[in-house]
Parts: structure tokens; C-alpha cells; sequence
């Protein structure tokens, strides 16, 4: 069996003090450098002879590093919190303090966050699952509401509305008008989460991101470069 031929199963690497790994796969047709969870990777078609990989991640050893360092950096970005009643989180770019509802009818964000937990004395895994699953459904309404009154403004239909944590999209619009956000983007200034709803809502009519697309996002958010460039410098820091 030649070199080009050896396992597809990725092996693993250190060149200087990078370690990294050698992906195989029979529909890449080009070698690539990709920063996985899993580490570095150095993606090659499956016939290609392993030394081409070596050699293409010691020819871009510096990009390498300069993206390695940019993960370290933002990953120090990313704001720690401790889960207790008195704490502040987050919401529309707002820090607000978290407080005891002593009904699940009372529990809601506003001034405050006010959340219900049945527990006398929660601990901060009780807690923080709790104020997750508070924000998800005031994440909810709001963007349900957001998406709603835009739609009805700009004339366009959506089928529904649901919120995830996703890990790569803040939103998505299907074929079928079924609208999805990423609910942490409620942790962001109320002009980026308007800025996100005006860019899925305007997929409704536009399932591109051509001219007429941006024309349209812009007639109902002008700063959307601006709110799109916050979104993508700090998103990052929107976690809970």
C-alpha cells in the first residue's frame, strides 16, 4: 500500500510545538487548514501523500500561530459568571440583577431578572440551567414580536418561530418561512438584535444575500454594516 493510501482514520502530529492532524477525505480536492475544536487540522484528499501535508502546515506555520493566538485571546474575552441571586446579567446590552420571583407567574425580565427556581437553596448548576431556560423563553417573545412587526411592515409571511443556541448561524430563514435565531443574541444591544430580525426577516423575500437583499435590509436597519460588525467582533463575548 503506497503513502497516499494509508488509513482515512486522522493521524496525529507535532511540527515545532503545534500539534495537529492529518484529515483524509475523498471529496476534498485541495489541501486546507482548518482550526477545529478538536486542534488544528491539516485536510488533504484522500490520495494525497501525507508528506504534502507536512510540508503545506510547515509552509503556513505562522498563519497558523497568528489564528492560534487570536483564539487565546478571544477565548479570554469571554465573560465568567457566578451564578447567585444578587449577580448581573446581560440583557439588550444591559447588565440587570438577579432576584427571587416567588411564583413561577412572576418570574420574567424586566428591571430585573426575576427568576423562579423551586429549589430553597440553589446551587449555581440549579441556577444557571434555570436562567437559561428564563432566557430562552423571554427570547422567545421578543423576537417572536420583533419578526412580526417587521414582516407585517415590510408585507412578508413567516411560518414560525424558534430559538436555539447554535454554535456557527445567529439566525436562519428556511425555504418554508420558518424563522430560527440563536437566543443569546438577546445578551447584545437592542440595534444588533433588531439588525439580526431585519436580516432573517428579509430572507423571506430574498433567500440570497444578493444586492437586492442588503437594499432591502438596509431600508429598515441603515447601520446594518455597523450591527453586523458588532455582532461579528463580539460574538464571542454573548454567553450565559
Amino acid at each position: 500500500m503506497s503513502e497516499a493510501q494509508t488509513s482515512m482514520e486522522p493521524q496525529a502530529f507535532v511540527y515545532e510545538d503545534i500539534p495537529y492532524r492529518l484529515v483524509r477525505s475523498h471529496r476534498r480536492k485541495r489541501l486546507g487548514l482548518v482550526l477545529a475544536e478538536s486542534g488544528v487540522e491539516v485536510r488533504i484528499p484522500a490520495r494525497c501523500a501525507a508528506r504534502h501535508g507536512h510540508q503545506f502546515l510547515q509552509e503556513n506555520i505562522q498563519w497558523v500561530r497568528a489564528q492560534l493566538l487570536r483564539v487565546d485571546q478571544r477565548a479570554a474575552q469571554v465573560p465568567e459568571y457566578r451564578y447567585a441571586f444578587g449577580e448581573s446579567f446581560p440583557w439588550l446590552g444591559r447588565p440587570l440583577p438577579l432576584v427571587r420571583a416567588a411564583r413561577p407567574a412572576d418570574a420574567g425580565i424586566g428591571e430585573v431578572i426575576s427568576l423562579y427556581t423551586r429549589y430553597r437553596d440553589p446551587d449555581e448548576e440549579q441556577l444557571q440551567t434555570a436562567l437559561q431556560r428564563l432566557y430562552q423563553r423571554e427570547a422567545l417573545d421578543l423576537l417572536s414580536g420583533k419578526s412580526a412587526r417587521l414582516a407585517q411592515q415590510l408585507g412578508l409571511k413567516f411560518s414560525s418561530v424558534r430559538v436555539r443556541r447554535t454554535k456557527s448561524k445567529w439566525g436562519h430563514c428556511s425555504i418554508r418561512g420558518e424563522l430560527q435565531y440563536n437566543w443569546l443574541v438577546c445578551l447584545a444591544p437592542e440595534p444588533v438584535v433588531d439588525y439580526l430580525v431585519a436580516h432573517e426577516v428579509s430572507h423571506l423575500q430574498h433567500h440570497n444575500h444578493s444586492r437586492a437583499f442588503w437594499q432591502l435590509v438596509e431600508s429598515v436597519c441603515p447601520r446594518y454594516r455597523e450591527l453586523r460588525r458588532w455582532l461579528r467582533d463580539n460574538g464571542h463575548r454573548l454567553t450565559l
